[in-house]
């Protein structure tokens, strides 16, 4: 409006307009190479936006057109701050290093800074674990929210609390579930289409197909589509699935109704705290049975649709619970050798 109401509005409204994707001197080989990393499978969408916001910065920069990439990549990070961003400045300069050095097998690959991971791993706030109590009050809250437009919400809600805690789901994959990926017969759930376009089946918990067939039946009731390609969770408001921003305004809305999260900003608890907490008390329940967790870590990495071990142990939480039942392990297993040394010194 402001633009519109200027002496020169065209100038105004020319200076409003988005700058097109890739249209810097290298964007080119940026889009070249992100074309490449997804034929081989790679999803690649935070790489993407990475490279996109320095395409950007070039645009806006043509003094520099012509500097060779190490020059281009340090005014980038010189005009930013943080950790966060001297990070990203570093990754799209390694990244379009191996993309140059596939055509140019002489171009040195830009070096990467450890001490800089570790420093935004450090600034990073740690996930919240929340207890079974605080899980009960979230689901008691989830099942009272007010939504007279809506009386299917409430039920909808709580079932996504149910998945993401008892199934550690992450929001993008509970609300792209669709009808035909429940089978309550079986007991099983299908997860489609996750990150590197991943697919696996996963055991329900008895009390979590109960969950779900009590969701089905109010489903079924309030008239939703019943199609096997149907959204799982309807709106019906808006006659088909969630988004990812309503469900995760919607749960956000009932941790803050739980009190355990104050009412404005981003502090407090997240719904993807509720995915660590699902491992954690996995971790529990393995060391109170007498179980050795690192036997199963492969088996809840293919649960959690991870590709790697190394993505799981980003969400193996210390608590001094969970501390006092590995030292407990430890005692039994591995005490007496210490005191056997003791007693030869």
């Amino acid at each position: 409006v402001r633009a519109l109401l200027s002496p020169d509005s065209a100038t105004a409204l020319e200076k409003l307009r988005p700058l097109p994707a890739f249209a810097s001197a290298w964007g080119g080989q940026m889009r070249e190479y992100v074309a490449l990393m997804r034929s081989l499978g790679y999803r690649y969408i935070t790489p993407e936006k990475i490279l996109r916001r320095f395409d950007r910065f070039l645009q806006r920069r043509p003094d520099l057109t012509g500097q060779p990439l190490p020059s281009l990549i340090e005014a980038w990070r010189q005009a930013g701050q943080g950790a966060e961003h001297a990070l990203a400045a570093q990754r799209c300069g390694r990244m379009l290093s191996k993309a140059q050095r596939r055509h140019d097998p002489t171009t040195a690959i830009l070096p990467w800074d450890r001490c800089l991971v570790r420093q935004v791993r450090a600034e990073h706030r740690r996930p919240y674990i929340y207890t079974p109590e605080q899980i009960a009050i979230l689901l008691a809250t989830a099942r009272a929210l007010p939504s007279p437009r809506s009386p299917l919400r409430p039920l909808c809600v709580y079932t996504m609390f149910v998945l993401a805690y008892c199934m550690g789901l992450r929001l993008g994959e509970i609300v792209r579930l669709t009808l035909g990926d429940v089978n309550l017969h079986e007991g099983t759930l299908e997860i489609r289409e996750t990150k590197f376009y991943k697919f696996r089946r996963l055991s329900l918990a008895p009390s979590v197909v109960q969950a779900l067939r009590d969701y089905l039946e109010e489903r079924r009731k309030a008239g939703a589509p019943p199609a096997a390609t149907a959204a799982l969770f309807w709106n019906q408001k808006t006659n088909k699935g969630y988004s990812s921003v309503t469900a995760n305004a919607l749960m956000v809305d009932v941790i803050r109704r739980a009190g355990l999260k104050p009412e404005r900003g981003c502090v407090g608890p997240r719904v993807h705290d509720l995915r660590h907490s699902m491992v954690h008390s996995r971790m529990l329940s393995w060391y109170q049975q007498g179980v050795n967790p690192q036997s199963r870590l492969a088996y809840l990495a293919t649960h959690l649709g991870h590709s790697e071990i190394s993505s799981t142990l980003v969400y193996l939480t210390i608590t001094p619970q969970l501390l006092e039942l590995a030292s407990e392990r430890f005692r039994n297993h591995s005490a007496h050798v210490v005191r056997l040394e003791e007693v030869r010194s």
